[in-house]
């Protein structure tokens, strides 16, 4: 497979995921019973991050057909593939596992710190560069999960489990 087609491909999809999320938040209700402004629609938000995801879709179609990218090859070797199945494995036990078992800031902290090791830790580096990743992984953590968890508290009012 070529990059090229694998990044048309890869635009097709997200093109309609785009225009799911445009229906999806066009069918949401819309509060007018409870006298609510109509531009405060629950699905607003999903449906200009469909406008936009399929909008960045269409322009990587378009940028597929590039001439220096059509003979580039997409590398999907034994070290692609085996990072692809970590990586899942260590999404669906963030989401199946942490997420409700520990509180939020404490199950994303968990996960990005063990992810961040997972595929930057230096096994073979000197022992500062490994505690110099290792600091770094803990400082993502914690910054992620702080952040996410004001984002979502803070400006989204969403209760986080």
């Amino acid at each position: 497979m070529h990059m090229a087609l694998a990044d048309r491909l890869t635009a097709i999809l997200l093109f309609l995921l785009g225009l799911a999320l445009l229906a999806g938040g066009y069918t949401m209700d819309r509060l007018e019973i409870r006298q609510i402004h109509p531009a405060s629609i629950p699905g607003l938000v999903p449906m200009i991050l469909g406008v936009l995801l399929a909008l960045c879709a269409a322009l990587l179609f378009w940028s597929s057909y590039k001439a220096q990218e059509r003979n580039a090859e997409l590398v999907l070797s034994g070290g692609s593939w085996a990072r692809l199945g970590i990586t899942t494995v260590i999404c669906t036990f963030y989401a199946l596992g942490l997420v409700g078992w520990l509180p939020y800031f404490w199950a994303t902290f968990v996960f990005t710190t063990c992810f961040t090791l997972v595929f930057s830790f230096p096994l073979e580096g000197a022992r500062r560069v490994q505690v110099m990743s290792l600091a770094g992984a803990l400082a993502l953590g914690f910054g992620v999960a702080l952040g996410s968890s004001l984002l979502f508290e803070k400006l989204f009012l969403v209760r986080l489990p």
